[in-house]
């Protein structure tokens, strides 16, 4: 699982430079919400090739694509509320705030994220956090000031952008701990792909004025390539293994690996955008992966939530 994390965030991390690229042709929203409705097909096709394979003679399925629990009715309403915090909210925080603070505002507010998930697990007993999970997050958030805080400017100028942003960690929160809940019955895959497929709908209405201005006739083959594997990637597989983490590591010992994200960024915006590298960001990029080792080392066993 901590492989496959890896993965996620080397995924992440490149999709920030990638997404630099992109938007030069095409604005974020649009070309956001045309990466989630790619996403968002893949994943129902593959929940409905997994649920055929598991019903048919093929033998038995990984609980990370398919469950056989029927839903419940706190089952819908759980899926409905995770899509829209989830995906519609998020998103939209994200692009917008990103659009109104700067880019080292942003990544010190999302670099919060994983204080703000084990805080909530532990008050929700969801989790008991050890001390040496509360060190390493601390090591890690003060290794993410190393990286970017020198840059940041908190200030009038940006206020809305870095309040918006801290909704956008407020939305992702709430998706990787409520899903936990529906994990504990059902698979990370129909979990994710029906809450994303939930939250593209609303996302794809309210950017559809700005994705008609859009002039796809000039929008290059390097872009349409991103856009796809973008959604593949980022979205399809990234989503799926955070999701199948968080049923078998917990919220809190997943989340920590978002303060990676940052470090691998750095490294790809230098080799694809030319962005320098100083002895300050790599003594933070030490202590961001420090702290990770130390979460690794304190994690204590978790009992999934069932039923209630």
């Amino acid at each position: 699982m901590d492989a496959l994390l890896v993965l996620m965030v080397v995924i992440w991390g490149l999709n920030y430079s990638a997404f630099k690229r992109a938007f030069e042709e095409i604005a974020p929203h649009p070309f956001n919400a045309m990466r989630m409705t790619i996403a968002s097909t893949v994943f129902l096709l593959a929940i409905r090739a997994a649920r055929r394979r598991a019903r048919g003679a093929a033998g038995a399925v990984s609980s990370v694509f398919y469950t056989p629990h029927p839903l419940s009715a706190r089952d819908r309403w759980d899926l409905l509320w995770l899509g829209l915090v989830g995906h519609t909210g998020y998103q939209l925080c994200f692009a917008s705030g990103l659009g109104m603070t700067s880019v080292s505002n942003a990544a010190l507010i999302i670099g919060a994220t994983p204080v703000v998930i084990a805080t909530l697990s532990a008050a929700l007993g969801r989790e008991r956090i050890g001390r040496l999970h509360w060190m390493g997050a601390a090591v890690s958030a003060s290794g993410i000031y190393f990286v970017v805080g020198h840059d940041a400017s908190f200030s009038g100028a940006t206020i809305r952008g870095d309040v918006i942003m801290l909704c956008a960690v407020a939305c992702w929160a709430a998706f990787t701990l409520g899903g936990s809940r529906l994990m504990a019955r059902h698979s990370p895959l129909y979990v994710t792909g029906i809450t994303l497929a939930i939250g593209t709908v609303p996302y794809a209405l309210s950017a559809l004025p700005a994705f008609l201005n859009v002039p796809w006739a000039s929008v290059s083959l390097g872009t349409w390539v991103t856009l796809v594997l973008s959604a593949l990637l980022a979205l399809c597989l990234a989503y799926l293994i955070w999701y199948a983490a968080v049923q078998r590591l917990g919220a809190a010992r997943t989340s920590i690996y978002s303060n990676v994200i940052p470090i691998v960024a750095m490294a790809f915006a230098a080799l694809v955008l030319g962005e320098p590298i100083t002895s300050t960001k790599l003594i933070g990029a030490g202590a961001v992966l420090a702290g990770v080792f130390l979460t690794r080392l304190g994690r204590v066993p978790i009992t999934p939530p069932g039923e209630s």
